[in-house]
C-alpha cells in the first residue's frame, strides 16, 4: 500500500508540473525550455485595400506562432491574401483571387509591451513572388481591431497594414 501511495503522489506531482508548464506556455524540447513569444490566427482586412485609384478590398487568412529556446526564436508564418475578381458590382465581395501567399519560417523575434516583431524568410506566390524572401511581421496583442503590419523585402515600400476582423493575436511578456 505504501508503494501505491508514493506512486500515486509521484504521478500527481508530475501531472501538476506538466499542467503548470502548459499554463505558462513552457515546454521542453531536446532538453531546453521553450516559451511562447507570440501566436495567433484569424481573418484580417488590408487597410486601404489595393490602394489608389481602385481601392479594391483585400482579405487575409493569417496564422503564426513563435517560440524562444535559449537565445533563438523559431516558428512559422502563413498569410493568404485574397481579393475579389471584379473591383465593383455584385461579385466584388466574393474573395476568390489568390493575390499573395506568404509561407515562412520565423528565425527572430522581439517583444515590446503588447507588440511582437517577428522576422524570417518566406516563399511567396502572387504579388512579391520569390523564394527565401526576408519578411518582418509586427503584431499587436488583441482580438478584433488589433493591428499587424507585414513587410516583405520584394516589396519594401508596400507594407501591408492589416486589421484583425476575426480571431486573436497573443503576445507573451517582455524578452
Amino acid at each position: 500500500m505504501k508503494v501505491e501511495a508514493r506512486w500515486i503522489r509521484g504521478i500527481t506531482a508530475t501531472s501538476l508540473v506538466l499542467l503548470a508548464a502548459m499554463i505558462v506556455g513552457l515546454s521542453v524540447v531536446h532538453g531546453q525550455a521553450t516559451s511562447v513569444i507570440a501566436r495567433g490566427g484569424g481573418t484580417t482586412i488590408i487597410h486601404g485595400g489595393t490602394g489608389s485609384p481602385g481601392f479594391v478590398p483585400v482579405i487575409t487568412t493569417i496564422a503564426f506562432h513563435a517560440t524562444r529556446s535559449g537565445n533563438s526564436a523559431s516558428g512559422s508564418f502563413d498569410c493568404l491574401a485574397e481579393a475579389p475578381e471584379p473591383g465593383t458590382g455584385s461579385k466584388s465581395a466574393q474573395f476568390t483571387v489568390n493575390a499573395m501567399y506568404v509561407t515562412g519560417q520565423i528565425t527572430g523575434a522581439s517583444v515590446s509591451g503588447d507588440t511582437a516583431t517577428l522576422t524570417g524568410t518566406a516563399n511567396i506566390t502572387g504579388l512579391g513572388a520569390g523564394s527565401n524572401v526576408p519578411f518582418t511581421f509586427v503584431v499587436q496583442k488583441g482580438g478584433p481591431g488589433a493591428a499587424s503590419v507585414l513587410t516583405v523585402d520584394t516589396l519594401p515600400k508596400t507594407p501591408f497594414r492589416e486589421i484583425l476582423l476575426q480571431g486573436s493575436f497573443e503576445v507573451a511578456g517582455q524578452d
